[in-house]
């Protein structure tokens, strides 16, 4: 299923169009009109799904996301749901010349690398950091538990680690803190509490909250330039980003998916949970080499 993802200004005038001439893609929260429709968009991740679309031939998802929660996520990972999403390749359709958009997808990427870094060891391959970067979003996802296949991230990663490669190649040659053998695929990057405090400094805000939320005692008022200090001394470093990025995702995936018995409806919801359960179960029986 091709899943689309459209950043819009103005979100209930595009709800208000869209209802007009594709009605039947909403589910019953068509009869309560455009405002509440985009009253409901708001909660989770911000982004309201119309899913299992027949579109020329094939079955469609494809979701609405105001054009400044979109900026938010890239550049703070309020939720890492959409920002997780544009970490992988995916095709550009259409795009404006909002500059600040284009900013902040860049450093959505840069900052998916500085994570990545800082969960892997001092020496690793392309494909080791692809498939750090393709799981980020998918930490702390409770649907990885039960509803997705777990081998999601290598099928993502294997066939496309050319488009991986395009995707990121410039970011990791202009990276001081990385020596990049791209003939040989392979990475160094720099381990010491130095090198790794400054990674830490370069993270998005919201990841930066969460890890001194997880170090520092409740009571204690200390900055948070002082808590990643620590955290970049602790050989348990990478372990504490991965704990920051796992609850940014948890959070926004339970209201995700809750919001979308309401937005796809009771019948969808059903077929829509049964194919994800289908895929599970198929990539249980033919696991990646």
């Amino acid at each position: 299923m091709l899943d689309f993802v459209f950043a819009v200004d103005d979100v209930v005038t595009w709800h208000m169009t869209n209802l007009s001439k594709n009605r039947s893609h909403y589910s019953f929260l068509k009869f309560f009109g455009p405002k509440n429709i985009s009253a409901i968009q708001g909660y989770g991740a911000g982004i309201y799904y119309n899913t299992l679309v027949p579109c020329n031939g094939r079955m469609i998802k494809y979701g609405v996301i105001s054009t400044d929660a979109l900026i938010e996520d890239l550049f703070h990972w309020n939720t890492l749901y959409v920002a997780g999403r544009l970490q992988k390749p995916v095709k550009i359709l259409a795009q404006n010349e909002n500059s600040k958009l284009q900013a902040a997808l860049v450093s959505n990427l840069k900052s998916a690398v500085l994570a990545s870094f800082l969960m892997l060891p001092e020496s690793f391959s392309e494909e080791d950091l692809f498939l750090q970067i393709a799981g980020l979003s998918y930490s702390g996802d409770f649907r990885m538990i039960i509803g997705e296949d777990r081998f999601k991230v290598h099928n993502i990663v294997q066939p496309n680690i050319a488009h991986f490669q395009k995707l990121y190649s410039s970011i990791l040659q202009g990276c001081p803190q990385v020596v990049y053998k791209h003939q040989q695929g392979k990475l160094e990057i720099d381990k010491s509490p130095e090198g790794q405090f400054t990674q830490l400094m370069a993270l998005p805000k919201t990841l930066q909250q969460q890890i001194t939320a997880l170090v520092n005692p409740p009571g204690k008022n200390r900055d948070v330039e002082e808590i990643l200090l620590q955290v970049a001394h602790d050989p348990d470093c990478g372990y504490l980003v991965h704990q920051g990025i796992s609850a940014i995702v948890r959070s926004s995936s339970i209201v995700q998916s809750a919001k979308t018995i309401l937005t796809a409806g009771a019948k969808k919801s059903v077929i829509y949970s049964l194919k994800k359960l289908y895929k599970m179960a198929k990539g249980e029986l033919k696991k990646p080499s």
